[in-house]
C-alpha cells in the first residue's frame, strides 16, 4: 500500500507537553488529539497506552521517551512532542524541547508547581522556546476555586522569574481526563487550549534557502531500508536522490537520500 501523502496546505509549528510527572502531559496530549478527531475525521485518536508505548513507561506509569504525535486545528498543523517528566530522562527533555517552537506547560491544580515544573521552564527557557501557553490540570478534582486562583499566580510568578510574560499568557483551565472520557465542560477547555496556541505561539520563520542543515535525534536500522535518521530540519531543505553530508564523527561522510518521511507519511 503507498504511504499517504504529507498535506502541506497549513504552516506546520512543533509543539509540546513539559510539566511535572504525573501532571497529565500524556493524558493532555491524548485528549487533545481526541477533541480534535471530533471536529476533524482526518486527524487520528491516539489512545494514552499508544502515546505512552514503551514497556518500561507503561509499567512505571511515565514516559520515558519523547513521543511524536501529529494533529491539525482549521489554521495549523501540529507536530506535537510528548516529553518526559521523570527527572532521570531530562537528556530525552532536552531533546524534545529543542525542537519546539512553542510548549504546553501542564501543572495539576492539585499539587501546583513541583520541581520538574521549575527544570522544564528554566530547560524551556535555555534551549529557546520562545512562547509557553499553561494548561492548569485536574480542575476536576479541586473544589475551591481560591485554591486553583493561587496555583495560576504561582504558575505566573514561576514563569516571570525564568523571563517569559508571565502576566501576559494564556492559562487555561481543565481535565484533561475528563475531555478524554467525552466530558462535554471539560472537551471545551481542550477547544480553548488550541485556540490559545493558535493565538500565542509565533509561526516559526523557516530558512529554506540555506543550506541543509538537520542535527540527529535518533538513528534505526531498519530491514530493506538500511539507516534511518530522525531530527528535525534546522535550515534549507532536501529532496530524494539528493546528495548529503554527515558532518561531525569521525571524517565527514557523503550519502543520498532515498526516502522523506514524516508521521509515516
Amino acid at each position: 500500500m503507498a504511504k499517504q501523502k504529507f498535506d502541506r496546505s497549513k504552516p506546520h509549528v512543533n509543539v509540546g507537553t513539559i510539566g511535572h510527572i504525573d501532571h497529565g502531559k500524556t493524558t493532555l496530549t491524548a485528549a487533545i488529539t481526541k477533541v480534535l478527531s471530533k471536529h476533524n475525521p482526518k486527524i487520528q485518536f491516539r489512545s494514552f497506552d499508544s502515546i505512552d508505548n514503551a514497556p518500561e513507561e507503561r509499567e512505571r506509569g511515565i514516559t520515558i521517551a519523547t513521543a511524536h504525535v501529529e494533529y491539525e486545528t482549521p489554521n495549523r498543523h501540529y507536530a506535537h512532542v510528548d516529553c518526559p517528566g521523570h527527572a532521570d530522562y531530562i537528556k530525552n527533555m532536552i531533546t524534545g524541547a529543542a525542537q519546539m517552537d512553542g510548549a504546553i506547560l501542564v501543572v495539576a491544580a492539585t499539587d501546583g508547581p513541583m520541581p520538574q515544573t521549575k527544570e522544564h521552564v528554566l530547560l524551556a527557557r535555555q534551549v529557546g522556546v520562545p512562547y509557553i501557553v499553561v494548561f492548569l490540570n485536574k480542575c476536576d478534582a479541586v473544589e475551591d476555586a481560591e485554591l486553583i486562583d493561587l496555583v495560576e499566580v504561582e504558575v505566573r510568578e514561576l514563569l516571570s522569574k525564568y523571563q517569559f510574560p508571565g502576566d501576559a499568557l494564556p492559562v487555561v483551565r481543565g481535565s484533561a481526563l475528563g475531555a478524554l472520557n467525552g466530558e462535554a465542560k471539560w472537551e471545551k477547555t481542550i477547544d480553548e487550549l488550541m485556540e490559545a496556541v493558535d493565538k500565542n505561539v509565533p509561526l516559526p520563520a523557516r530558512d529554506v534557502d540555506k543550506p541543509f542543515l538537520m542535527p540527529i535525534e535518533d538513528i534505526f536500522s531498519i530491514s530493506g531500508r538500511g539507516t534511518v535518521v530522525t531530527g528535525r530540519i534546522e535550515r534549507g531543505k532536501v529532496k530524494v536522490s539528493e546528495e548529503v553530508e554527515i558532518v561531525g564523527f569521525r571524517e565527514t561522510r557523503k550519502t543520498v537520500v532515498t526516502g522523506v518521511e514524516m508521521f509515516k507519511k
